[in-house]
């Protein structure tokens, strides 16, 4: 029954043309990229002076910004539809990263470390490790000579 079922799953592994990549180990962010803009000032900023595009000034987009100006928040629908979008979490910065998170501190807190880094980390770590594992049978082997000097200091000759 089991070689029955591993020759199935061969012949249907055989049909699927998905390439696979050639490392998983890339240099990309951990966990999808947000901008580090605030949602909530985008939002109070939509809000009170959508119209006039400060939203819009807030995130980079200056260019659609004057044009919300102009148009007076595309005569409100413009305007209505950033607020819908800002809410949402999907209105996006001049980087066309979203703005998801509510606090600027929120923000800050959030580095997108790669796995280059993280693999950097952690090879820092381990030789970390195995520098204090060598200072510690320094020491020791300090404090035995040490002892053993003492002791001959306290016979009498």
């Amino acid at each position: 029954m089991g070689g029955h079922d591993a020759a199935r799953g061969a012949r249907i592994l055989r049909g699927v043309n998905t390439p696979l990549p050639d490392r998983y180990d890339n240099d990309e962010p951990l966990g999808p990229e947000v901008s580090p803009r605030s949602r909530g000032v985008a939002l109070a900023l939509g809000v009170l002076g959508g119209f006039l595009g400060l939203h819009r000034f807030y995130v980079g987009k200056s260019g659609t910004a004057v044009l919300q100006i102009v148009t007076f928040g595309g005569l409100g629908v413009w305007w209505f539809y950033d607020v819908i979008l800002v809410v949402s979490g999907e209105f996006r910065d001049k980087q066309d990263l979203p703005l998801r998170l509510w606090s600027v501190e929120q923000g800050m807190e959030r580095g997108g470390a790669t796995m280059a880094q993280v693999r950097q980390l952690t090879d820092d770590v381990e030789q970390l490790r195995r520098e204090l594992g060598e200072m510690a049978e320094r020491m020791d082997f300090t404090e035995r000579i040490l002892a053993k000097q003492k002791d001959r200091d306290r016979l009498p000759s």
